[in-house]
């Protein structure tokens, strides 16, 4: 159903203009009743071919000249990870609402200073866990919800890519500009996954690795996850996987979901249902495709915009990113990675 007319426009800006700021502007263009006034990146050409993409959209090289703006109610912040905090900051504390990348921060001490910023402006701050609104991870967040798979009992996820020449000379193998490696990079969506299903972790057990790459960061971390119930997130995160994988299983006492796929490079995105039948044996099968695109980041956009207002606290907010940096930051002490 669209928006009533009366319904007034948001102004939006975007706040580092590469790939993800790229997506984020497509998506933007597809939602009625908001606009994008500002597109700013330090590189001028990257921020000028970003603007000529929305009618009326400027190009800007300072964020806070962007700020100034009392046109703009929300801004989308999608740079390297060591931008990502200060940007939100000040956004925050000049009244934006803010969509900002995962993992929102360095560390979860930036993101509590920005939730801090947050309660005495009003801002609502979404974090772009973009994966929880993929299809089949919507389909098995419906699955659960209706008690399909019955009491749940334990999460498998693995995520991993395989890097290219010089990946290691990147500014993701930098932790003073990423914050750490693969966990930092795929691992914070397999954990925010976890929590999404089985709620909040008590206890944190795994360790990161260095095996291939020649970085000061991890390219491999394995991370067990466990709740005061018992039930366990096993998680596994990699940049030697060579093939694009991700895979995500949830058991229950009834039935298991497998999650297969992102699209792209990762393959089809499916979601195949086993339900076990009372004389067990060979379960019950559905199986779920998603071949046509990747909506996630559009969906995301709109959650966001609902939350504005709405005056709703966003989910995944601040609250769900602390949690995650903070299971990042106890992994990579455990492992003798001093990113902080």
């Amino acid at each position: 159903m669209n928006a009533p007319s009366s319904v007034q426009p948001l102004g939006f800006a975007i706040i580092g203009c590469g790939l993800i700021g790229r997506k984020r502007a497509a998506a933007l263009a597809r939602i009625p009743h908001a606009s994008l006034r500002h597109a700013c990146d330090l590189d001028t050409a990257r921020a000028a071919e970003l603007a000529k993409s929305a009618p009326g959209c400027t190009a800007a090289t300072d964020y806070n000249v962007v700020l100034a703006d009392k046109a703009v109610n929300a801004v989308i912040v999608s740079t390297l990870n060591a931008s990502l905090a200060p940007i939100t900051l000040a956004a925050v504390r000049a009244g934006k609402h803010v969509l900002v990348e995962k993992p929102g921060a360095l560390n979860a001490a930036q993101l509590r200073e920005i939730h801090d910023a947050a309660k005495k402006s009003g801002a609502r701050v979404r974090l772009g866990y973009n994966h929880r609104f993929h299809p089949a991870l919507q389909k098995a967040r419906a699955l659960v919800d209706e008690g399909a798979l019955g009491p749940l009992m334990f999460l498998r996820a693995r995520y991993g890519h395989g890097g290219r020449k010089g990946y290691d000379r990147e500014w993701r193998a930098d932790p003073a500009l990423s914050g750490g490696g693969e966990l930092i990079d795929q691992g914070v969506h397999l954990i925010d996954l976890a929590g999404w299903f089985l709620g909040d972790f008590s206890t944190v057990e795994g360790h990161a690795a260095t095996y291939f790459w020649d970085m000061k960061v991890d390219d491999n971390a394995f991370v067990s996850l466990r709740n005061a119930s018992g039930q366990t997130a096993w998680l596994h995160v990699s940049c030697t996987e060579w093939k694009n994988l991700f895979s995500l299983e949830i058991y229950g006492r009834d039935a298991k979901i497998a999650i297969d796929g992102l699209g792209g490079s990762y393959g089809i995105e499916r979601l195949t249902f086993y339900k076990m039948l009372p004389e067990m044996g060979p379960p019950d099968t559905t199986c779920f495709e998603y071949p046509r695109g990747d909506n996630s980041w559009a969906d995301e956009t709109r959650a966001f915009i609902d939350d504005i207002r709405g005056s709703r606290e966003p989910s995944p907010g601040l609250a769900e990113g602390i949690r995650v940096l903070d299971i990042v930051a106890e992994i990579y002490r455990k492992s003798g990675y001093s990113h902080e």
